[in-house]
Formats: structure tokens, sequence, C-alpha cells
């Protein structure tokens, strides 16, 4: 659960995962690209690619590859893990009479 906490802490992976949101399946290409045009992000390449695969290693993305391209997809498992945790009730909490209910 760390890695993803340490993963979404830097902007530009977060700008990554927004760009994932808005279209999934993007190439090391298309996620540059769209980095550049909408956050004037001018980051390398590689430095993108070292990114993406902190996000992949936080569980945050997984790859497919087909033919020569590397496809990136967005894994919201971890962050549904996260709004779980602290937004479900707490059946333990007994009621505070200064909260709404």
């Amino acid at each position: 659960m760390g890695d993803v906490y340490q993963a979404l802490a830097d902007p530009t992976r977060r700008k990554i995962l927004d760009e994932l949101a808005g279209r999934d399946g993007q190439t090391l290409f298309e996620i540059c690209s769209r980095l550049a045009m909408k956050h004037r992000l001018t980051s390398s390449r590689q430095a993108i690619s070292q990114h993406l695969d902190v996000l992949e290693a936080a569980g945050l993305i997984v790859t497919r590859r087909e033919g020569r391209y590397k496809f990136h997809h967005l894994d919201k498992r971890p962050l549904e893990h996260i709004a779980d945790r602290w937004l479900r009730p707490d059946p333990h909490r007994r009621p505070d009479e200064n909260q709404p209910d």
C-alpha cells in the first residue's frame, strides 16, 4: 500500500493517471504528447517511462504488448481499496452526540 502513496506523491505521475483516466490504453508516445500539449510538461520519454514503471510497480497501471507497441491501462483497484478503507462506516464507532448521523 505504501507504494501507492509514494506513486501518487509525484505531480507528474498524477497527471499521467489523469490522462489514462480520460483515455485508457495509450502508448508512451501518446502519453508524452498529451502531457506536452495539455500540461506543458516537457519531460523526456525516458523520464516518463520511469514514471510509468513506478506506477506499474505500485499496481496503478497495467500494460499489454501488441506487436512493437506497449499500451498502458489504468487499474483503479488500488485506489478503490484506499477509498474503501476510509469512506466505509466503522462498525465499532460509537455515535457522537455532536456529529450528525
